[in-house]
């Protein structure tokens, strides 16, 4: 009877343990889908609504951002439904490939995105005239739709494989079903994953290579250190000078050294880097950056566990580890927006002209702005 009773205390507190753990995750999956719902849709209202912000780093910015929206809308719900049945799925096998397809298809998507991004920041800063003259509208419609192809085609075929898609309960998720390596298919979609961020902090350090090697060379000022006919002081001045407009880093009529150049008819209505078009490039790749930091940071710990459930075999993964790794890519969806206006001053500005109860002190009028 003794033992009995034991067993029955036990069990009771088993299940309400359990039933607090279902609750807590419920909850804390409600708030990650409300707040990427909220931040997203509201950093891409702003870039939607400012002309000033329809650039191309902000195109981007808001291919980013309806990114995350669509996946938390679309993926999240359905982990909330298998959280609230007990870690169980209780639709059909093809429902399940579908919301693991799309699970993939956003993940590789952000990796594939910041990485045109990062190449995209470095042409800002190191070849800014080919930069201002190449990246249009067009150009980057096409480099959204190339990273929507490449992502349908990594997770795309494992659809074909049954075996591959497949409802995880440890992680509440259909997702990947990474098995050892030597019955595994899915090895080369998570290299390719990690490639990917590698590859894309590479570029961000070249690019700080290249501003640490440069730092000497300031781009234009006001006011110029140069006068009308191009004389300078200091010996190798006139090469200096036609090495700084040929770079962007110069305003005015060419120098005599480049004058047997065949010159562009749009050279004149081109926009060159000035100091503060210098300044807003470096905090777009700063907050860029920080974009890519909190990919890696809250990616990491799951792609790590995928490799040890492939390469590993005689020891599990702790649950813990586990269950904390597949929430922090949860928590990833939301983290976007919060970067965003934490480093960029322009998406905050905009946000308290669109919102005046944010404003904490009264704007000024803007002076109108002219391209020389």
């Amino acid at each position: 009877m003794a033992n009995g009773s034991e067993s029955e205390e036990l069990s009771g507190s088993l299940t309400q343990s359990t039933a607090i753990s279902t609750h807590l995750k419920l909850v804390l999956l409600g708030f990650i889908i409300c707040a990427s719902l909220a931040g997203n849709l509201l950093v891409s209202l702003l870039v939607l609504k400012d002309r000033s912000l329809h650039k191309a780093p902000y195109y981007f910015l808001l291919d980013l951002c309806l990114a995350d929206a669509v996946r938390s809308s679309a993926c999240f719900p359905f982990v909330l439904l298998s959280i609230r049945n007990g870690s169980a799925w209780a639709y059909s096998l093809l429902s399940c490939k579908v919301v693991a397809f799309m699970a993939v298809l956003f993940c590789f998507h952000a990796s594939f995105m910041l990485f045109c991004i990062s190449v995209t920041r470095y042409m800002a800063i190191a070849h800014h005239r080919f930069y201002s003259k190449r990246m249009t509208l067009w150009t980057c419609i096409a480099v959204i739709c190339m990273v929507w192809t490449l992502s349908v085609a990594m997770a795309f075929p494992p659809v074909f494989d049954v075996g591959t898609y497949k409802f995880i309960r440890e992680e509440d998720q259909c997702i990947f079903e990474h098995r050892y390596f030597k019955a595994n298919d899915t090895l080369g979609f998570m290299l390719m994953l990690a490639v990917l961020i590698v590859a894309t902090h590479i570029v961000y350090a070249k690019l700080l290579l290249f501003e640490y090697r440069h730092r000497k060379m300031k781009p234009v000022q006001m006011v110029p250190a140069i006068s009308q006919n191009w004389t300078f002081h200091g010996p190798g001045a006139t090469g200096q000078a036609a090495a700084n407009w040929i770079a962007g880093f110069g305003r005015g009529p060419m120098p005599p050294t480049l004058l047997g150049i065949r010159q562009n008819t749009h050279t004149a209505n081109r926009r060159l880097l000035g100091m503060d078009e210098f300044k807003s490039e470096k905090r777009l790749g700063r907050m860029f950056y920080g974009i890519t930091l909190s990919f890696l940071v809250l990616w990491s710990p799951y792609i790590v566990a995928c490799y040890w459930r492939v390469f590993v075999k005689t020891c599990s993964i702790p649950h813990r580890y586990l269950s904390t790794a597949v929430w922090m890519t949860f928590t990833q969806a939301g983290v976007n927006p919060i970067m965003c206006f934490l480093l960029n001053k322009d998406l905050k500005s905009c946000l308290q002209l669109h919102i005046p109860c944010w404003r904490t002190k009264a704007l000024l009028p803007r002076e109108p702005y002219c391209v020389m």
